[in-house]
């Protein structure tokens, strides 16, 4: 068996196919995570809800979200990557399709709450598949660049279902959706190997992992220490993931209902974010590797500062400006998607180590997916409570983005007394 990592061609060459086809993956759940979003405003006309209405409908999904994610760490080790993504990304365009077809709360409500179990398995099964084929010294720089997916997909997404949405009307948003996703399907069945030791390869060696850390009867290894690291990079990717789907679940609905653009231009400018996330992830990543060499902690700090200063130009000025409102947006989605890719990717694999990457991605990918669930919930209960002022919800995205440059301040004051390896 060769010793992955060796630098052969022919390694290489099976880095490049697990790099497209994760790459492709999680941009593919996009497609069927987007679609929802996207045509908020067109399902409350048709089926008569309202923002709690709506709020319930999204807490469905987050909440299952939050469930497969927990839960992924878990099956991911039974089942292994690739048939953890390939159950995932089956079930979720199945059940977008049920969307297009539906014309009741409850169904809806059941499915998207399926929906949420599979999407769960995406960012786990990924990241898990990442980790056997990298190493550490890579990862900053070859996570930064994979990262781009979940920008790609999230505006190749919101794109798509827009332009359908203005089409052909909001069911076929969510039948586009499935079938892009199933097309992927097949190039992962294809092109991704479940492990390096499946086509003649030993995964690649850890550099600080060594044997009474990661020891041979499956333990994880981890020290007090690394355990108060996750479930401090858990609760900062709560705040992350919060302000995160606030805008993705939000910004296309308030675009419609606050600043009066039709339902398809409002999914196209929401993309602003994402596409301004998308040279924030690649930012990050270099810089982290390069200038920070390999510890994360501090660009994220600085990041999440900038960020928090972003959601304040959107309180003082946005909820009345749309010119405002979307160079905040813009500011906002460059600041936080760096330290998003760093906490929940590269961060994952850095602090949990290659054995328990899956495990580490999926606990900080599962309490960061509680985030959404609240925000859903306070933005819709606030949004209908003040008369569709959006002062209140821009309030409580400055708080949250607050909390989230202390807990990552915490976390690189940790890393400077070496009990944290971010």
């Amino acid at each position: 068996m060769v010793v992955a990592g060796s630098g052969t061609g022919s390694f290489r060459s099976w880095q490049v196919k697990i790099l497209t086809a994760t790459w492709l993956s999680y941009a593919g759940y996009y497609f069927c995570r987007k679609a929802f979003y996207v045509v908020k405003s067109a399902l409350s006309d048709s089926l008569g809800l309202n923002a709690i209405d709506l709020a319930h409908l999204g807490t469905a999904y987050l909440v299952f979200y939050m469930v497969g994610q927990y839960s992924s760490a878990f099956f991911g080790r039974k089942l292994g990557p690739k048939r953890l993504l390939l159950v995932g990304m089956g079930i979720s365009a199945a059940c977008n399709f049920i969307f297009g077809i539906s014309n009741s709360f409850w169904t809806i409500a059941l499915f998207l709450a399926l929906n949420g179990l599979a999407q769960g398995t995406g960012w786990p099964g990924c990241i898990g598949s990442l980790a056997y084929w990298f190493k550490r010294k890579q990862r900053g720089s070859v996570l930064g660049v994979w990262s781009t997916c979940y920008q790609v997909g999230s505006v190749a997404a919101t794109s798509f279902a827009a332009f359908l949405l203005g089409q052909m009307g909001w069911r076929w948003s969510f039948f586009g959706a499935s079938i892009v996703l199933l097309a992927i399907w097949f190039v992962v069945l294809i092109l991704h190997p479940n492990k390096p030791e499946d086509v003649g390869y030993k995964s690649v060696e850890e550099e600080s992992e060594d044997a009474s850390e990661c020891v041979e009867n499956g333990s994880l290894g981890w020290s007090a220490d690394v355990v108060k690291t996750i479930i401090t990079m858990g609760l900062i990717y709560f705040c992350i993931k919060f302000l995160r789907y606030a805008l993705w679940s939000w910004a296309p609905y308030f675009l419609n209902k606050n600043y009066l653009l039709a339902g398809d231009d409002a999914g196209y400018l929401s993309t602003v974010f994402d596409l301004a996330g998308f040279a924030g992830v690649i930012f990050a990543g270099f810089a982290s590797d390069r200038f920070f060499k390999g510890k994360r902690a501090l660009i994220t700090f600085f990041m999440l500062g900038l960020m928090t200063l972003s959601f304040f130009l959107m309180y003082y000025r946005g909820a009345t400006s749309l010119m405002y409102f979307t160079i905040s947006m813009g500011c906002a989605g460059f600041m936080l998607y760096g330290p998003d890719s760093l906490i929940s990717g590269v961060g994952a694999i850095d602090v949990g180590s290659k054995r328990g990457a899956l495990v580490a991605a999926g606990i900080i990918n599962g309490t960061g997916s509680i985030g959404p669930i609240f925000q859903e919930q306070i933005i819709g209960w606030l949004y209908e409570k003040n008369n569709n002022d959006l002062v209140p919800i821009f309030t409580i995205m400055v708080v949250v983005a607050a909390i989230s440059a202390f807990l990552t301040f915490y976390l690189w004051w940790k890393s400077r007394t070496g009990k944290s390896n971010l």
